[in-house]
């Protein structure tokens, strides 16, 4: 790679989030009874703390938040800005009963530059996002037994070619999990805007974005080139099963005077 072409590379770098967070968290409960789905603790940190972080070290610039059940607690522990991340929030008063289809059209008025996706109930290794800062990518990670949910087909040159729902159907093509982190140039988001627009005039406000997503990849008005999220720690937590094997996955850290007590004992 060149140089002239390494640096129109890093001015492709997306520097806006939104993150999902508008939920109940029921399958959580009563985790969730009084804090928000994304406030809730993996050992000793929460999602979101632990998403703030990975996004400062990606050089994030802004982050814009849905939020709904106990939008308090979010605007409490974060305010309007974290270290370089200017914060902003919009509230939707629907969210008991609309789905995320409906979180991400709240979106459509505030953001008007690429942006990449987060959904609140996901920990990772921050270096998995060094890939994702760039328009037009899903990640995506190999499907095991113990994963569920939508999955996606890829072709050779790892472009998403197709959604699936559910997984217990037999299939002789290698299925990828979505991990639910997107990235979008401004043109797939105008393009999206209208989809979802046409959504929610006709009522459609229980279903999820993944449905429009998968609508419009099989339409090629929208393209995906996969991220593998298989080489580093992630986990997506539903349950409180989930959290305990999260937990497994991002132990505790321990404090430097520990350390240091350790080293010298």
């Amino acid at each position: 790679m060149n140089s002239e072409s390494g640096s129109n590379y890093d001015n492709n770098r997306i520097t806006t989030a939104l993150l999902l967070a508008a939920g109940t968290g029921s399958r959580l409960f009563p985790l969730t009874q009084k804090s928000p789905k994304c406030l809730t603790l993996v050992n000793d940190k929460s999602i979101l703390e632990r998403l703030i972080n990975n996004l400062k070290s990606q050089g994030f610039k802004r982050l814009v938040i849905v939020t709904g059940h106990l939008q308090e607690c979010i605007k409490d522990f974060l305010g309007e800005k974290s270290g370089d991340i200017c914060i902003e929030y919009i509230h939707s008063p629907l969210y008991k009963t609309t789905n995320n289809i409906y979180s991400l059209w709240m979106a459509r008025h505030i953001i008007k530059e690429p942006f990449v996706l987060f959904e609140s109930d996901l920990v990772m290794n921050s270096t998995l996002l060094d890939d994702m800062v760039y328009p037009d990518r899903m990640a995506v990670a190999l499907m095991q037994p113990w994963l569920n949910g939508t999955t996606v087909s890829l072709n050779k040159a790892n472009m998403v070619t197709k959604f699936q729902k559910g997984t217990t159907e037999s299939y002789s093509d290698i299925r990828y999990k979505t991990v639910n982190i997107y990235s979008f140039s401004l043109l797939s988001w105008q393009a999206i805007i209208k989809q979802l627009n046409q959504y929610i005039t006709e009522g459609s406000v229980n279903c999820y974005y993944e449905t429009v997503f998968s609508e419009m990849v099989d339409n090629k008005s929208l393209s995906f080139e996969s991220v593998s999220f298989d080489h580093k720690p992630w986990y997506e937590i539903d349950n409180i099963q989930d959290l305990a094997e999260a937990e497994l996955l991002f132990p505790k850290e321990l404090k430097e005077s520990a350390v240091h007590e350790n080293a010298m004992a």
